[in-house]
């Protein structure tokens, strides 16, 4: 009698652990970066750090990248399920060749290219690079909106000498007036600000969202069989991506130390300072008027428009509706 009792207890105990494992299963997310960890970042790390994610049932696995255009192939071949990638690389990719993949929640909505030059430069705005020598790298997305930008701001492009370059040459290459003027990006600032102080330098940063190029730029992209297959899955995961977006620049130091957590080769306070440097491109008067992570119609057709033209395609040849879904977004930001 005592083993029957024993026995009993013992298999309602594996029962009740094995109903445990279950019910309390996380769905699997994997998550591409479009680069690089760092505090651009930060907010799929937060997610994880602050386990918005699992409240929401679900486990992410973050994998890092080598640009938009890696992204968006390991998204739509299955490698991963959501990741980040530039809207502008995604309309291309969905222009010319249809790939299974949307953008389901914008991260940055003005873009983030900029022209680093010294502060003592005599470099105030766009027009002021006339004459002046530009370095810039040979695979950036900028150089595509390059003459765009010249044509607004009116300057030819036969008035300035352009200089390709390896991405970790350009700044050193403006500290030591080798060239004036570098194009960045603003997720850059903090890291080139600091290379310039250790030359006693100081830098100035013009971004080009302030002369005239405005449209959506970095945002959460995911595989169209994912979004079919596993649509709760994919709402939950949104719905904790905006949480940890929101604690992100809510709290630049905390969501620094969280992404130092996972990958310690990230400095917390480097971190910390380029959340707080590009807050503007993800909260600003566009946020404020459309919500954090909505795609407003009007803007979606100016950021094609831009790209169409910078790319040397028909626009009528493309709606760009179709390269994003606003059917995981939480209601609270639409």
């Amino acid at each position: 009698m005592i083993f029957s009792t024993r026995f009993v207890a013992l298999v309602c105990t594996l029962g009740l652990s094995l109903c445990a494992q279950v019910c309390f299963a996380l769905d699997k997310v994997k998550f591409q970066l479009d680069w690089l960890p760092g505090g651009d970042k930060a907010p799929v790390y937060v997610g994880v750090a602050r386990g918005f994610f699992a409240e929401e049932g679900l486990e992410v696995s973050i994998a890092q990248g080598r640009g938009s255009t890696d992204a968006i192939s390991k998204i739509a071949t299955g490698t991963a399920d959501v990741g980040l990638s530039d809207l502008v690389a995604l309309l291309v990719a969905k222009a010319g060749q249809q790939v299974p993949v949307k953008a389901i929640y914008s991260q940055f909505n003005k873009a983030p290219y900029a022209f680093f030059v010294l502060e003592n430069s005599g470099i105030n705005t766009v027009a002021d690079v006339a004459g002046k020598k530009i370095a810039t790298s040979a695979f950036t997305s900028a150089n595509v909106f390059l003459p765009l930008l010249l044509e607004v701001n009116g300057v030819a492009e036969d008035k300035i000498q352009l200089i390709k370059a390896d991405p970790g040459a350009l700044n050193p290459m403006l500290i030591m007036g080798r060239t004036d003027v570098v194009i960045s990006w603003i997720t850059d600032s903090v890291r080139n600000r600091m290379q310039a102080e250790q030359a006693n330098k100081k830098l100035r940063i013009i971004p080009w969202h302030d002369a005239g190029l405005e449209f959506y730029s970095t945002a959460v992209i995911a595989s169209e069989k994912f979004l079919a297959e596993r649509p709760d899955v994919a709402r939950r995961f949104v719905k904790a991506y905006a949480k940890a977006v929101a604690y992100t620049w809510a709290n630049p130091q905390e969501s620094a130390e969280a992404v130092h957590k996972m990958v310690p080769e990230v400095e917390v306070k480097h971190a910390a300072d380029t959340i707080t440097s590009i807050r503007s491109l993800v909260i600003n008067e566009i946020s404020a008027r459309d919500g954090i992570g909505n795609f407003e119609p009007q803007r979606v057709a100016t950021t094609w428009q831009w790209t169409a033209k910078g790319q040397h395609i028909d626009p009528a040849s493309f709606n760009p509706e179709t390269a994003l879904t606003r059917a995981f977004i939480p209601e609270s930001a639409q």
